[in-house]
């Protein structure tokens, strides 16, 4: 009766979070006037294309809830990532709204999307991997690198540091926890492949002007990732 009442919790919170994107549909991230110091474009940002991903995660997010729901809601290899996952979506159908608000309280709430997300991941079975793994693996891999630059892009807003050391604290951050992850999962490729689409953005973001410390620093995350991957034996 538990793992049945997860399934559909899970796609009920899957629904409410790709329904906030409806509710607040102008939201291209952070704005300049959010903060007291204005940047333009902060160096830790992705290239704007990079955030087309959303539309790959919602949809396949969409897909596996419907499918666990329908299919698999006794599954026992299900049951573990559900209450997880429901967790991180149902806060995230509440990110933009805050978002559109307060850049400090929604990088606070991604990083506990991306705590329950990631907890998520891990727990995942071993069946129906491109319905159960794969969309958990790259909405894990997207937070990860959308929780670092939320902090960079708040680093640099509030003056804390440069925009330039703070995208280098917070990609250095970002790719230890996706390096430590990769490691652990090898199961899940997809995570690092999502991390690295990010990475290219941001070299993508700063390379006109061009910004040899941020967007070395990617690339030097993107060839470690792939190297780790290149390592595995399972």
């Amino acid at each position: 009766m538990m793992q049945r009442l997860w399934a559909w919790a899970c796609l009920l919170a899957t629904l409410a979070f790709i329904a906030s994107y409806f509710v607040v549909p102008d939201f291209n991230g952070f704005t300049a006037d959010q903060f007291p110091k204005i940047i333009e474009e902060p160096p830790v940002q992705p290239s704007g294309y990079a955030f087309s991903i959303w539309g790959l995660i919602y949809v396949w997010l969409l897909v596996a809830a419907i499918f666990g729901a329908i299919r698999r809601s006794d599954d026992e290899d299900w049951g573990p990532m559900r209450p997880w996952l429901s967790l991180s979506l149902a806060l995230g159908s509440t990110w933009l709204p805050v978002a559109s608000v307060s850049p400090l309280a929604s990088t606070v709430l991604i990083f506990l999307m991306l705590a329950a997300a990631l907890r998520a991941l891990f727990r995942v079975g071993d069946t129906d991997r491109w319905l159960q793994q794969a969309p958990v693996a790259i909405y894990s891999g997207w937070l990860t690198a959308a929780a670092f630059v939320a902090l960079g892009v708040v680093l640099g807003g509030y003056d804390v540091f440069s925009p330039t050391i703070s995208a280098l604290i917070s990609l250095t951050l970002a790719l230890a926890v996706s390096l430590i992850v990769q490691f652990r999962l090898h199961r899940a490729p997809e995570y690092g492949i999502t991390v690295i689409w990010a990475l290219i953005g941001v070299i993508f973001q700063n390379s006109q002007p061009f910004n040899a410390a941020v967007a070395g620093l990617a690339l030097l995350g993107i060839v470690a990732i792939l190297s780790l991957r290149a390592t595995d034996t399972e």
